[in-house]
């Protein structure tokens, strides 16, 4: 008998792919996990139904929520990294020299653990990393207590529902802002200019209330609704549409490249509108 994951991304659809086989199943206290071995992509981790990243294409997502606003600011040495349990985003940033501070916050420790325990892949030096100091605690509190320490704070937070939703907030917003430095910048995954245009457009409207910087930008991510998916920066300072031509990746990319920085700024007409 064949077996296939199901995720429903909208009320009208749904994304299927075929299961070779179930690598785990549990539930931690906030959700339910589910790492399965696709036969096109690969290990693919999920979180209550929904697909998180596959091995197929997660360094997309990766290197685009991380290298995007690391290449914009022109000195970046404390990140924060808020979410992102699978470690990718980690390991992007980690790719980075001169590098003094990385904070990884996240608040489900099983989804961490699990991570590194069948996805080490997505971050084989992780445990050698003695730069990264990880607190498994709620990325909100963590904003509400620091003040003006962060270059750069990396949102890679679960989609707009359950634990990530209060994440989608002017008042997280303000709170992120409050956390960076004078020049500091941060980034959020906000979901596919398809499905989630109200959504995008109220980010939109709350970051561009804070920060004097709030730019779209857009990548191809064959898994995640509509194959579309959108960040948002909000920066006290920096460009990322004008990024230092003097900082260029000296480490390997499959994905981001100076090109692609600003490419992907470049918006179609029915993703611009939103940013009207």
């Amino acid at each position: 008998m064949e077996l296939w994951i199901t995720e429903q991304q909208n009320e009208d659809v749904n994304f299927t792919c075929k299961v070779n086989s179930t690598i785990y199943t549990g539930k931690s206290e906030f959700q339910e996990i589910a790492v399965l071995d696709t036969a096109y992509f690969g290990k693919m981790l999920v979180l209550d139904d929904v697909i998180q990243t596959t091995t197929f294409d997660q360094y997309i997502y990766h290197e685009m929520i991380v290298q995007v606003p690391m290449f914009t600011h022109p000195d970046p040495k404390s990140i924060l990294v808020i979410g992102g349990g699978d470690g990718g985003s980690i390991r992007e940033v980690t790719k980075h020299k001169n590098l003094e501070k990385v904070q990884w916050v996240d608040i489900d420790k099983t989804v961490v653990e699990i991570c590194k325990t069948y996805l080490p892949e997505w971050n084989p030096d992780l445990e050698k990393n003695k730069i990264v100091d990880l607190k498994i605690e709620d990325g909100i509190k963590h904003m509400r207590e620091s003040k003006g320490i962060y270059d750069v704070i990396i949102v890679d937070c679960s989609d707009p529902i359950g634990p990530g939703e209060q994440l989608f907030t002017h008042a997280f917003y303000q709170d992120v802002y409050s956390a960076l430095k004078e020049d500091g910048l941060f980034v959020q995954q906000t979901e596919s200019p398809f499905y989630h245009r109200e959504l995008i457009k109220g980010i939109l409207r709350d970051v561009r209330d804070i920060y004097p910087i709030a730019r779209l930008y857009t990548a191809n991510i064959p898994t995640y609704p509509s194959g579309l998916h959108c960040f948002t920066i909000g920066s006290k300072k920096y460009d990322p549409m004008t990024p230092l031509a003097s900082r260029t990746p000296d480490f390997e990319t499959l994905c981001y490249s100076p090109e692609i920085h600003k490419a992907c700024f470049v918006l179609p007409k029915y993703v611009k509108e939103l940013v009207l």
